[in-house]
């Protein structure tokens, strides 16, 4: 074999095995299994309310947590949280300091609070399937009482200190009808002969015992709470009034919020009920029906809600 032959023999092994050895290198990079690179969230969205008893609530409120923190990926949240506030005062710093993003309450804590803090109502809560609900102001039906002039020099029971039907909207309707309104400590407290006293029994059936012992001349509840008194009870009541209807509930969100995330969230609250398994989560979080939208819009909803916060406040 001549020296050409050889030359020719050689490159063809060297241009074979050249071949081989990339086909080979194409074969492992085909096995090698790609690094993932996507992101876990890490964030957290938080969700509250008030109370004393804060395990209670969390119980109430994790599930409706997860679910937010399940579809929120795209904002880096992947968790849900529920964070409990003592009082108004600590929940409005949770919420100006941004410890907490969304707060449910009745109107009159949830506007106290977001005045304080900046917080912004976002949506109506129907907590235990109702969305509205009313204050009825009632006597023993055989007091005499027929209207609300006859209450003057009188006691009537309020609820609490912070309750929207409990005492913010009665009170308000009546300094909204010319009447004078004096709290005093106890219901054997003298009341002036012009004024309508009030005083806090604490709770409903409280109030509803003290009317029926004559302790007060009147008393104030919910509209729903009242129609669940037992009938041999409630047939010796009579209703002197009853007040314009407010959202049972408000969803708050914090201040600062990213717009587009509070969009998101607010979109995930409308639509839970019509979401999968979300039925089971709004029943445990005190079996709410729904979230929606303000019907009279929300600066009007807000706007008249404001508007009896500053006359009891300002009173």
């Amino acid at each position: 074999m001549n020296r050409k032959t050889w030359l020719v023999l050689i490159v063809i092994v060297v241009a074979l095995a050249t071949m081989l050895a990339g086909c080979k290198d194409e074969d492992d990079k085909k096995d090698e299994t790609p690094e993932s690179t996507e992101v876990t969230p890490t964030g957290i969205i938080s969700v509250g309310d008030i109370s004393d008893n804060p395990t209670e609530k969390i119980a109430i409120y994790q599930a409706l947590a997860d679910y937010l923190g399940s579809h929120l990926a795209e904002f880096g949240i992947g968790a849900g949280e529920v964070r409990i506030a003592p009082d108004m005062p600590g929940m409005a710093a949770m919420l100006a300091n941004g410890q907490l993003d969304i707060y449910f309450d009745s109107p009159y804590p949830a506007i106290i609070v977001s005045n304080q803090s900046g917080a912004t109502p976002v949506l109506r809560r129907w907590k235990g399937g109702v969305e509205e609900y009313h204050t009825v102001i009632f006597a023993r039906a055989d007091s005499g009482l027929a209207s609300l002039e006859d209450l003057k020099g009188k006691a009537v029971a309020f609820d609490e200190p912070f309750s929207t039907s409990g005492y913010l909207l009665p009170r308000a309707f009546l300094i909204e009808a010319g009447f004078t309104t004096t709290e005093i400590s106890n219901p054997e407290t003298g009341v002036g002969a012009e004024e309508i006293g009030y005083v806090f029994s604490g709770e409903d059936q409280n109030t509803i015992e003290w009317v029926l012992s004559g302790r007060t001349a009147a008393g104030v509840t919910d509209h729903l709470s009242y129609a669940e008194i037992p009938e041999e009870t409630r047939s010796q009541l009579v209703i002197l009034a009853e007040t314009e209807n407010v959202p049972r509930q408000l969803a708050v969100v914090r201040p600062g919020l990213d717009p587009e995330l509070q969009t998101a969230i607010v979109q995930l609250l409308m639509s839970l009920d019509e979401a999968e398994g979300g039925a089971e989560i709004l029943q445990q979080a005190e079996e709410t029906a729904q979230f929606d939208e303000f019907p009279q819009g929300t600066d009007a909803a807000l706007a008249r809600m404001r508007e009896l916060v500053a006359l009891v406040e300002g009173s």
